[in-house]
């Protein structure tokens, strides 16, 4: 597989992919947003089910990861990104179908379909990789990833605007234009190029699986964006059914969706920078800075329940989170060769979204039984686990650099 080096194509590439990812966290933001929401006004005082609809979402996601990488693979980015977008575009239309109908069923199931959809959309971040010039792939990477920042507002306030666009039945208008999210993604995809493999790299399957997941460098990838993602997925989702439904505080949907954007800002606007910052401090310095980044995020909320504890616990969520999943995301393409790739992405990304699953689910019965303060206590082991393994990384590579340099002399 040959990289573009010519710069026209890769700010093509760079573009149309920025332009998708822009799109799908758009729809991802939205989902969070107005799922809550509509599973609150569904499930009635029981809330120990509120976080199933973002649950089924990311539930399709991992169920999708492996035959998602598996099919680009074999049929090339550009049409495994169709394909994806296709799928989640149907699950919007019938997550819309089950508001007016008020079936919570039906409505986790199409935003299982949708959640398929980021099994493939979830590999935008790697085809940047891909398409760039060696030294241009930290700033590709983190561009991509950085362009989600639009669905910061795109997506909640597309949700907000299309509340009630169809009378009776709140939010179905928001899952419509969930569906035109995804119509758009698959047409705005078929300009990309994105090299496929030669047949030489089709017949050669690289090193078993197995061997490439004991490297440490894969290992604290994974550990550095499942549990990065895990801590964030595990705050934000429980965060507007605690908004809505504290007693001693009441607050706006304008100040959920306010609380919800600004951590979409953290999560994404650092990522303009953060190619950078990892290119001259190194990325394991960047996922310990941003484990530190998740703590005090932790901090800040357990410290009050005003709008401003909110806010700014979610911000810093969101920067913590960007700098540790950019990191893992890098680290993964370090150990991979081309026709390796699709095993480790695909398994890469499973590992992330089902723990993102799981976490998910047992957010909603941590927050209906324990409370908020135990949602943000029962991240704090995760956070040391980036912190210190990002370290041991640090010491690894440090102690593998001094043998060579001793061996060379």
């Amino acid at each position: 597989m040959k990289q573009f080096e010519s710069a026209p194509s890769n700010l093509k590439n760079l573009i149309i992919l920025s332009l998708c990812q822009a799109l799908f966290f758009s729809g991802r933001t939205l989902t969070f947003f107005a799922a809550a929401l509509v599973a609150i006004a569904m499930l009635g005082e029981d809330l120990r089910f509120a976080t199933a609809p973002v649950t089924a979402m990311l539930v399709g996601t991992s169920v999708a990861t492996l035959p998602a990488s598996f099919l680009m693979r074999a049929w090339g980015r550009r049409w495994g990104f169709a394909l994806g977008s296709l799928i989640g575009f149907s699950g919007a239309l019938i997550a819309a179908q089950a508001v007016a109908m008020g079936n919570f069923a039906i409505f986790n199931f199409g935003i299982f379909l949708s959640g398929l959809y980021g099994g493939f959309a979830q590999q935008y971040r790697f085809a940047a990789a891909e398409v760039a010039p060696a030294h241009l792939k930290e700033k590709n990477v983190s561009i991509v990833i950085a362009m989600s920042v639009l669905g910061a507002f795109i997506g909640p306030e597309t949700a907000f605007m299309a509340r009630d666009w169809m009378e009776g039945a709140a939010f179905q208008g928001a899952f419509y234009a969930l569906a035109g999210f995804y119509a758009l993604s698959a047409a705005i995809i078929q300009f990309v190029k994105i090299p496929q493999l030669s047949e030489d790299e089709l017949k050669d399957t690289g090193r078993p699986l197995r061997e490439i997941m004991k490297s440490p460098t894969f290992m604290i990838a994974v550990i550095a964006a499942l549990f990065g993602y895990v801590v964030m997925n595990f705050l934000m989702v429980v965060t507007p059914v605690t908004m809505e439904t504290l007693k001693t505080v009441v607050f706006s949907h304008e100040k959920i969706k306010l609380v919800i954007q600004w951590h979409v800002v953290g999560m994404f606007l650092p990522g303009f920078v953060t190619g950078h910052l990892i290119k001259k401090f190194g990325v394991v310095r960047i996922i310990a800075t941003g484990a530190a980044i998740l703590l005090a995020s932790v901090l800040v909320a357990l410290h009050g329940l005003t709008f401003a504890h909110f806010l700014v616990s979610l911000v810093l969520l969101g920067v913590g989170w960007n700098f540790t999943f950019t990191g893992g995301t890098l680290l993964v393409t370090e150990v991979h060769s081309p026709a390796e790739r699709a095993k480790v992405q695909g398994t890469n990304d499973f590992l992330l979204f089902t723990g993102l699953a799981i976490s998910s689910l047992m957010a909603g019965s941590v927050y209906h039984y324990l409370g908020w303060a135990w949602v943000n206590y029962a991240m704090l082991p995760a956070i040391l686990v980036i912190l210190f393994s990002a370290l041991w990384l640090r010491s690894s590579r440090r102690k593998e650099q001094a043998i060579m340099r001793t061996n060379s002399q």
